[in-house]
């Protein structure tokens, strides 16, 4: 199982989360947002935006104002964050965005230290699995999985360095169709898969002694990886099917005897996340606080 999950933007689309992104990192409002751009506009005597009830596009104007102002915001964000850093305890927003399965298994572990360790800090994780540039998103830093990540990202590890790809059902089940023995079983067995938001269905794989085997199974349930994870789990214990998952999800279920492993000599052993974020900008300081929080610098 190669595709670990991906990642998604920060903020919804659209006028209102246009509107609501660049109000939140000014500290005003949206509709003062607004007005500040018509007063602008008016003053240049140029459109900055085209506008309608749901959205609002740069005009070509606008585009060319925001590429020549991007490098003096960069600067003042820079300097401002210079600033920050003659705090006691660094403060302000940290934005993250990660695969449902890091919001599960790896943050649960790691948010509630970090906050209590700096109360100065706002952390905001957004979770979903499809992909896109974190920057361009608005957010500060991602989880994924060390096949998607971009060559000009620094990725420092986070959570558990080794995962596996478990595949599991409910005793009832296995009881009434029998027990896999070979990965290649499962193709007679009724299976509940997952399909990324991009539309893919990628199929299972095992590994044991050097041999791999892909399966493409069949059955009756297909949810989307991400939201509706859970309904698949619960569908897998009240005997539907056969569910592939990460272990680390269906522990909870193995050690209460309602999921029972299937193939575990053949589960698929992978390497854990990493966090990532550019390395072509000055790290803010709330995000330099959560690197050295899970390198282990807990002060």
């Amino acid at each position: 199982m190669r595709h670990r999950g991906a990642l998604k933007p920060c903020g919804g689309g659209g006028r209102a989360g246009a509107l609501r992104a660049g109000a939140r990192a000014s500290g005003g409002s949206a509709s003062g947002l607004s007005e500040a751009v018509r007063r602008l506009e008016v003053q240049l005597g140029v459109r900055l935006f085209n506008r309608t009830t749901r959205s609002v596009v740069p005009t070509e104007a606008g585009l060319s104002l925001l590429e020549r102002l991007g490098p003096a915001l960069s600067e003042v964000e820079a300097a401002l964050d210079v600033v920050n850093g003659f705090r006691d305890r660094p403060a302000g927003s940290l934005r993250l965005n990660v695969p449902v399965s890091a919001a599960r298994l790896i943050l649960p572990d790691i948010v509630p230290g970090f906050l209590a360790a700096y109360p100065g800090i706002r952390l905001e994780v957004i979770a979903d699995e499809n992909f896109v540039d974190v920057l361009a998103a608005g957010c500060d830093a991602g989880i994924r999985y060390d096949e998607r990540l971009e060559q000009d990202m620094i990725a420092v590890p986070i959570g558990p360095r080794v995962q596996r790809f478990a595949t599991a059902a409910s005793p009832a089940y296995l009881d009434r169709h029998g027990r896999p023995q070979h990965p290649s079983d499962l193709l007679g067995h009724s299976c509940v898969r997952g399909r990324f938001a991009s539309g893919a269905m990628l199929p299972w794989e095992f590994e044991r002694d050097g041999e791999v085997v892909r399966v493409d199974p069949t059955g009756p349930l297909i949810v989307r990886i991400g939201g509706a994870t859970d309904l698949a789990v619960d569908a897998a214990i009240a005997g539907t099917g056969i569910i592939g998952l990460f272990e680390g999800w269906l522990r909870p279920y193995f050690d209460s005897g309602a999921l029972e492993p299937v193939l575990e000599p053949w589960w698929q052993s992978f390497p854990g996340p990493f966090l990532y974020y550019p390395g072509r900008r000055l790290v803010p300081a709330p995000l330099r606080a959560f690197i050295d929080y899970i390198k282990g610098g807990k002060a």
